[in-house]
């Protein structure tokens, strides 16, 4: 057995480390991998910062990178590095490269453009000394697997050679597929996220208002935090990991705004590949990995403007055999693309040419 240390920022209920991570461990346990994880965070501080939205310094802050920097002395009993991002957010380089410099391959994990968050601060101090943080980090990895063309290119104009394309990923064997129900008097625009991106939603606000003032449209929201919105129209449903396939099965139509901004370029699409998987259309700011996720008129639409995201969605509220059409799409892209059990083994392969098997 190859032993692989996993060194994510969350738990399970963190959903980029869920889905870039967690549901991988059952096929590498399979082909021969035993897997220890340490998450950065604890849960009772994830809950804090992803779905209330109380990103606060507290005592937490002080014991996550202490239980980060025991395990680094753990490091040579395993064949195989697993990080997501970086070791110690907002740690300078020089520090964390210190336990990168060994002879064990690391792999670095990117599903978000991490490096924005310190090349694009505010604070100057933070760009003065952080902002190529992340470019000297990559340098010591053996491998980086990218989330999407985005960030591999950001990766490859930072020297690192071995750089590989994962996409976000959905286990199709799991998803609850939405029941076609032409006739029912509701409408329903679906969003899910977490406290974080809930002002996304903004960006379409107006749309969003004007559809719903309309008799038999709906909008709900799983995990949003309704202090960000701008007095929208909205059915607030709590995020749980056993309740957000069902949930999102009940939607008509799944939604992705986003602002086109360098962070938000570096987004996977992950909601937008939810929605898919549960046979639904889906509608986009054509921003980033959403414009290879929607093919225009197939699965979905991409909105240019307020006006457009009112003509498609009022399209597909008009047109169940549209909707049922593109969400049969929608699902056909997901198997053939994004699902788990195909990228699985591209990552499998990949750890067993660094490990040596």
């Amino acid at each position: 057995m190859k032993k692989i240390i996993v060194l994510t920022r969350y738990s399970r209920i963190g959903p980029s480390s869920r889905y870039r991570f967690y549901q991988y461990f059952p096929y590498l346990e399979k082909n021969g991998f035993e897997i220890d994880v340490y998450p950065f965070f604890k849960d009772s501080y994830t809950k804090k910062i992803l779905l209330k939205n109380k990103n606060i310094f507290s005592i937490n802050h002080f014991f996550s990178y202490w239980r980060r920097f025991i395990k680094l002395f753990i490091f040579k009993k395993y064949d195989l590095i697993w990080i997501e991002k970086e070791l110690f957010p907002w740690i300078p380089s020089k520090i964390e490269n210190v336990f990168l410099k060994l002879n064990i391959p690391i792999v670095i994990d990117f599903d978000d453009a991490v490096y924005h968050r310190y090349d694009q601060h505010s604070n100057f101090i933070i760009r003065k000394f952080l902002s190529n943080k992340i470019k000297f980090i990559l340098k010591n990895s053996s491998f980086v697997i990218a989330g999407n063309q985005y960030i591999a290119n950001y990766a490859s104009k930072s020297s690192v050679k071995n750089v590989e394309i994962i996409p976000s990923t959905i286990n199709t064997d799991k998803s609850i597929i939405k029941i076609n129900n032409s006739n029912k008097d509701n409408f329903i625009i679906g969003w899910i996220g977490s406290s974080s991106t809930s002002s996304h939603i903004n960006e379409i606000s107006q749309a969003i208002i004007n559809l719903c003032r309309e008799n038999g449209t709906s909008f709900n929201a799983i995990g949003v935090d309704k202090k960000k919105l701008n007095s929208l129209p909205v059915k607030i449903i709590k995020w749980s990991e056993d309740n957000e396939l069902n949930e999102i099965s009940k939607f008509d139509v799944g939604i992705m705004p986003l602002p086109n901004n360098p962070w938000e370029r570096g987004k996977c699409g992950l909601k937008l590949l939810q929605y898919m998987a549960a046979g639904l259309p889906v509608v986009a700011s054509p921003v980033g990995i959403n414009n290879e996720i929607v093919t225009h008129g197939k699965n979905g639409f991409l909105a240019h403007s307020q006006e457009d995201w009112i003509k498609y969605l009022k399209r597909l509220k008009n047109n169940p055999v549209l909707r049922k059409k593109m969400g049969e799409e929608s699902l056909n892209i997901v198997k053939k693309n994004y699902s788990l059990d195909f990228h699985s083994n591209k990552l499998i392969k990949i750890f067993n040419m660094l490990c040596g098997k």
